[in-house]
């Protein structure tokens, strides 16, 4: 990408801090998680705090990398140097489908949100909408993208600081209107799809957590590396503290199972109350939510595209330098990738949503087991440490096995497993170049 090197290495840790908030906060969180209740019940938030933990222990381990021997291609590059260019090849092209597959994710979460106040405008017309937008946000280039994210961040945690202000204000008694609060008093109403659904859910609850990767990708800018650590433990036990208080409150307000996966369910839990124009200011902050995670993911699909292809594990055209922040071959591939995700928009507009939104987030949980074994190997860790990824592997190896006990979640399970074979068979015929490569010739 084509950035001045005035801009390299001067950001603080308390911008990237807030640049993993606006990579972090989207639908994942304001739309994904009606998907968690539906299936967990309240049960989502101990699946939310669990995925907090998991996701604090994978961005640690990342930071750890970064802060020792910072890499342009991040977790991609330590997965090399800990176990070869298959380990590279492969990661780097699992995040590449996982950053598509959000994309799709995040285009149709923007329309449904859009839908609030256009009903009769289909999905598809609204996703071409915002995929122009956010390809204009991406060609200004990162120094810029830093900026506009750091705003957004600041507007959706005011959005999430809104909606527990008022929540919190009828929950207490401050506010009239609420006929009664729906606290769970036995584990049957805490867990009310047993087990089964609170390991189902979990899925969901990791997905609001995907965007620690882009921090990694992000965190070679910081003036100083050494404080990646810090930024991202500050970004993490925010997250998990403003996510819970959220999902507590909406639960308290609504009976779980009014949730649906056709609205945010901090506007479900707000509908029955007399607010005026409240819906519609939470609405908008929702759409800047999705738009900014959605052009997070146009820069990590972008980025680590331009690091495969200079460590030759993609064509060398999609590192080829132009007039634009992005390479125009790289640009051409992202287009396809957007114009596929409209496509599925249009012809699955009912079950898009949760089949690409468990899709990507399986694919960024095997990236992350990648992460956590990639420092294990290249790190003399303490004790303490070995305990902690060992605990953090446990975690992400629950959230992707839950996916096989819901019958919703299946069909992105399959399409993630179809992705990581597709991959595999590449590196397979790849491994014939490594070898060459190696011996010299």
């Amino acid at each position: 990408m084509a950035e001045s090197k005035k801009v390299e290495n001067n950001m603080k840790w308390w911008q990237l801090s807030l640049f993993g908030v606006g990579c972090t906060i989207g639908t994942g969180f304001f739309l994904g998680s009606s998907i968690g209740i539906g299936q967990g019940g309240p049960s989502i938030v101990i699946a939310f705090v669990l995925a907090g933990i998991a996701t604090y222990i994978v961005f640690d381990a990342l930071a750890r990398l970064t802060a020792s021997h910072p890499e342009k291609g991040a977790f991609r590059t330590y997965a090399k140097q800990a176990y070869g260019s298959w380990a590279g090849f492969s990661i780097g092209w699992m995040y590449w489908f996982a950053e598509v597959l959000i994309m799709g994710s995040q285009l149709t979460a923007l329309s449904i949100f859009s839908r609030f106040w256009f009903p009769n405008i289909p999905l598809w017309l609204f996703a071409i909408g915002y995929a122009i937008l956010g390809l204009f946000v991406l060609l200004v280039g990162a120094k810029k993208l830093t900026s506009i994210e750091n705003i957004f961040a600041v507007i959706k945690l005011a959005a999430i600081i809104m909606f527990i202000v008022i929540a919190g204000a009828f929950v207490f008694g401050l506010f009239d209107g609420v006929k009664q609060l729906h606290i769970p008093s036995s584990m049957n109403e805490l867990f009310p799809t047993g087990f089964m659904g609170f390991w189902a859910s979990m899925i969901f609850a990791f997905y609001a957590f995907g965007g620690i990767e882009v921090m990694g990708l992000m965190a070679v800018q910081l003036k100083q590396p050494k404080e990646a650590p810090k930024s991202g433990k500050v970004m993490i036990l925010s997250l998990v503290t403003i996510y819970t208080i959220a999902l507590v409150f909406a639960l308290v307000l609504v009976p779980w199972d009014v949730f649906n996966t056709k609205e945010s369910p901090f506007i479900v839990a707000l509908e029955d109350f007399d607010l005026g124009f409240v819906p519609h200011i939470f609405n908008g902050a929702l759409i800047v939510a999705g738009f900014s995670t959605m052009v997070g993911s146009f820069y990590g699909v972008t980025t680590i595209l331009v690091s495969l292809a200079q460590d030759g594990d993609a064509p060398s055209l999609f590192a080829k330098d132009g007039k634009l922040a992005v390479p125009v071959p790289t640009l051409g591939l992202l287009i396809i990738g957007i114009a596929g995700s409209i496509v599925m928009s249009l012809a699955l507009p009912d079950k898009i949503y949760t089949y690409i939104t468990t899709g990507a987030g399986l694919m960024l949980l095997y990236n992350w087991l990648f992460i956590i074994l990639s420092a294990r190997k290249l790190q003399k860790d303490k004790l303490k440490d070995r305990i902690k990824y060992f605990a953090g592997i446990v975690l992400l190896l629950a959230g992707i096995s839950g996916t096989l006990v819901d019958k919703t979640n299946r069909p992105g399970l399959f399409i993630s497993l179809g992705i990581v074979g597709l991959i595999g068979i590449c590196a397979f015929f790849m491994n014939r170049k490594w070898k060459k490569e190696a011996k010299g010739y």
